[in-house]
């Protein structure tokens, strides 16, 4: 085989902090071949990350390469001078970050970033630069290049600030592009656009392409070769056509079995015990030792686990991966008592949420953001009702509306007889502990300078005075156990948590004032496939012991298939389809339903997909469309749909849809 383009040869890279060094990347090696993508894959916390910031030498000042080497064309970039690196990285290396939003400058606009880009690598005259930006901004196929060429950051769309990412990454036209987290944050139609833009420019340009993510939907579809990092080490790489059909090591089968599915809507998902362990400690064996079912003495009483060379194409560090039949799950796993629990259903009835859009001196209103535009939905108790649709449908703002968290502008919210939309503040606050909300970041929605058990207690004594301080005492350290956290860390700080122990305090806290309905945004977007089975075990379990309803914002289809009773599909401020999980993933009806669910990445070869691609241009809720609001970006629209809004039509008894392709097909 060739030289490749790429070689990580023994690579370790620790963060230098009290009391002791974090290893973050302890042995690794890879190649990346030209014309190749290479997926690499684990948790949080694994290293993925870190590798590729070291293969760049944009490490924090606290950060060491104590040992290894990357090969670039043969020059090894850890031993080269500053002024000589920066040839090669942006250069002939580049990256894309996770986060567009935060890494892009707001007070610029989009074709000054680029342009700024170009400018660094490439010796363009003055008069061809903006020429050369503008192409740019075309080949990412964002549409009016030359008006987005002056937009700011905030002007666009989350796909779009990808696309503008993209771009600048790709102005030195690199050998290789680095895309950490690529499509994290995106909804699965936008995230589809993006996947099939790397294709795309990866096959014109001929460059290599390493990709960093959890999600093995994506690696399925975009990788060559995969592979797969746990505790600062790579513990299994294989082609993805082998990974997918035989993986080796115990810890990928697990991250296959915590995927959650509809037909396991009636079981626990498989999770793996205890915790990732810390690469602070001297590790002896096999790192997986202690999670791993089919691990034995001899996997933690030698020093180092050497390779397992299965073929040309697949190894494995595992000493027994040649033995065992991984693919046995002999994790137990419980079961789900289905049946309903009494109690009281929320009704939403012609819901409307309008924001005021003011203009000059005396900040008259000019317009409305309709952001929630006449809803009505019912959320029966000890049910789950998930909400999904792009980001900018709605979603975030009905949930805080049903909270009394937005002023609403109209409509009705029925609970236990009363009308929740029009009660006056004192009133409602009879009702605040029983309507609770897990917001999306748990980071950001926890006071970070409090302790766990004042977070936790805070909602007790607000909402119980009454309770005195052994009851409060005792009350908590019942929840941090409901939870599956230990007692012991009341005592802490939020940081000093993983982002799935952040989330299960989220809950705790929701949890705190026993209430009846939880309101859930996004709970899983920012976690690993391991600890979102973890936390979805966790609110399943709990909505079967005290009857609790959700209302689960998402865009993962795949947690909607095995959480959600009812599925409400929102788009630009109302619903278009409402029914079962199974009428509307299994039979969708509206256009935009089907985009969504074609969109999502599936690694099952015998399932057949024909991706559904929706331009990048969903209007503002500002200035919707006459007539159905999709009917801009619908390859079915007919000139009907241009006229008036569809009227809502039931298919069964259980399935509605907010479309004239069933209108005109139940006239007939």
């Amino acid at each position: 085989m060739s030289r490749p383009l790429l070689s990580i040869q023994g690579l370790k890279t620790q963060f230098n902090q009290s009391p002791k060094p974090v290893k973050a990347v302890d042995g690794v090696s890879l190649d990346i071949h030209e014309g190749e993508t290479f997926a690499l894959v684990g948790e949080s916390g694994c290293g993925k990350s870190v590798t590729a910031l070291t293969a760049l030498r944009l490490l924090p000042s606290n950060a060491e390469v104590t040992a290894g080497h990357v090969f670039y064309k043969g020059i090894d970039l850890l031993r080269l001078p500053e002024m000589e690196m920066r040839k090669h990285r942006g250069a002939r290396i580049s990256m894309i970050f996770q986060d567009p939003m935060t890494s892009l400058n707001p007070v610029m606009s989009v074709g000054e970033q680029i342009a700024e880009a170009v400018l660094a690598h490439d010796n363009v005259v003055a008069s061809e630069l903006k020429n050369s930006v503008v192409q740019l901004i075309k080949q990412v196929g964002i549409a009016d290049a030359h008006t987005h060429y002056d937009s700011f950051p905030h002007q666009l769309s989350g796909g779009m600030r990808q696309r503008v990412l993209i771009a600048i990454a790709l102005a030195s036209d690199p050998d290789l592009l680095i895309a950490d987290e690529p499509t994290t944050a995106l909804d699965v139609t936008i995230q589809s656009q993006i996947l099939q833009l790397l294709k795309d420019l990866q096959r014109e340009r001929g460059m290599s392409l390493w990709i960093i993510t959890h999600d093995l939907g994506i690696v399925s579809q975009i990788a060559d070769t995969v592979g797969v990092m746990y505790a600062g080490q790579l513990v299994e790489v294989a082609s993805r056509d082998t990974f997918f059909k035989r993986p080796s090591h115990p810890y990928s089968q697990r991250l296959f079995d915590a995927i959650p599915k509809m037909d396991r809507r009636d079981k626990a998902l498989v999770t793996l015990p205890g915790f990732v362990p810390s690469l602070s400690e001297p590790f002896k064996g096999c790192r997986f030792a202690d999670r791993c079912e089919f691990s034995e003495a001899a996997c933690t009483s030698s020093d180092i686990i050497s390779w397992l060379v299965i073929n040309e194409q697949h190894k494995v560090r595992c000493r027994r991966a040649a033995e065992i039949d991984i693919t046995a799950t002999n994790i137990a796993v419980d079961s789900f008592d289905l049946n309903n629990i009494e109690g009281h259903s929320l009704y939403v009835n012609d819901l409307k949420v309008h924001f005021p859009i003011k203009k000059g001196f005396l900040k008259r209103t000019v317009g409305q953001v309709k952001a929630v535009d006449g809803i009505s939905f019912e959320l029966q108790p000890a049910t789950t009702t998930a909400l999904v649709g792009e980001s900018g449908c709605g979603k975030t703002t009905l949930a805080k509306a049903l909270l009394r968290l937005l002023p609403i502008t109209s409509g009705e919210i029925l609970y236990k007889g009363e009308d929740l939309a029009t009660v006056k503040e004192r009133d409602f606050q009879v009702h605040r502990q029983e309507l609770q909300i897990i917001f999306q970041d748990p980071f950001s929605s926890m006071n970070p300078r409090m302790l766990v058990a004042d977070i936790l207690e805070e909602g007790l004594r607000a909402q119980q005075p009454n309770l005195d301080d052994a009851s409060v005492y005792q009350r908590c350290n019942e929840l941090l156990i409901k939870v599956g956290l230990d007692s012991s860390v009341r005592l802490r700080y939020p940081h000093e948590f993983s982002g799935g122990q952040r989330q299960r305090l989220c809950i705790a806290r929701a949890l705190a004032v026993e209430p009846s309905i939880i309101v859930c945004d996004e709970p899983t977007s920012a976690l690993d496939v391991s600890v979102q089975a973890q936390v979805l075990n966790l609110l399943k379990k709990l909505q079967h012991e005290k009857g609790l309803s959700y209302l689960f914002i998402t865009h993962d289809l795949s947690v909607v298939s095995y959480i959600a009773d009812q599925v409400a599909v929102m788009y630009l401020g109302r619903i278009v389809e409402y029914g079962s999980v199974d009428d509307v993933l299994n039979n969708p009806a509206h256009p935009y339903t089907k985009a969504l669910i074609e969109a999502v990445p599936n690694w099952d070869e015998s399932v057949s997909k024909k991706v559904i691609k929706l331009p990048d241009n969903m209007p503002s809720p500002a200035d919707p469309p006459q007539g159905c609001h999709f009917n801009t970006r619908c390859a079915q629209v007919m000139p009907a749909c241009k006229e008036a809004y569809p009227a809502a039509v039931n298919i069964s008894s259980s399935h509605r849809v907010n479309c004239l392709l069933f209108s005109t097909a139940s006239e007939k």
